[in-house]
């Protein structure tokens, strides 16, 4: 079920990336790419109309949410199921969240980013940006959200042993 429930979450999360790169639902997505790029978006960025496409957009960040969500709490309702121990459950929201942080950092921000001209397709006014070929250009992001895995998985964990 971990394992599952992990490449779930992978599929997921590359289904919610390429959805809201698509719609740009809204301007605070674009925070999430390297500096130069940002600069290049902004005149886009910047007047953003509400459009039927950005509603869908919104729609898909919202189910993204609720999917994750719902992730875990299929993994918490399974553990349960199974008599799991607060090291069990632990165990088994950390191997999600690792999982789906490699899935990220391997196949989003090395392959996706720096090898492919997924986004520069979508926001060809960022071709030829630098940032593209930075792989590693939000580390710190990285880490403070391997380190929030650590956390969330230990309260996760803990709100689960309570039922």
């Amino acid at each position: 079920m971990t394992l599952i429930l992990s490449v779930a979450g992978c599929v997921l999360l590359f289904l919610g990336i390429w959805g809201v790169t698509v719609t740009m639902p809204t301007k605070l997505l674009a925070q999430n790419f390297p500096k130069d790029v940002q600069e290049r978006l902004k005149p886009r960025i910047e007047n953003l109309p509400m459009s039927p496409k950005r509603v869908v957009g919104w729609i898909i960040l919202i189910l993204f949410i609720l999917g994750y969500i719902g992730l875990f709490i299929i993994g918490g309702v399974d553990g349960m199921k199974r008599g799991f121990t607060f090291g069990k459950f632990f165990l088994r929201f950390f191997v999600i969240g690792a999982v789906i942080k490699a899935f990220d950092i391997i196949a989003l921000d090395y392959f996706l980013l720096t090898k492919t001209h997924f986004f520069q397709h979508y926001f060809p006014e960022t071709e030829g940006c630098a940032g593209w070929q930075d792989f590693g250009y939000n580390r710190k992001q990285q880490m403070r959200q391997s380190i929030m895995i650590v956390i969330g998985s230990a309260v996760t964990a803990w709100i689960f042993t309570l039922f």
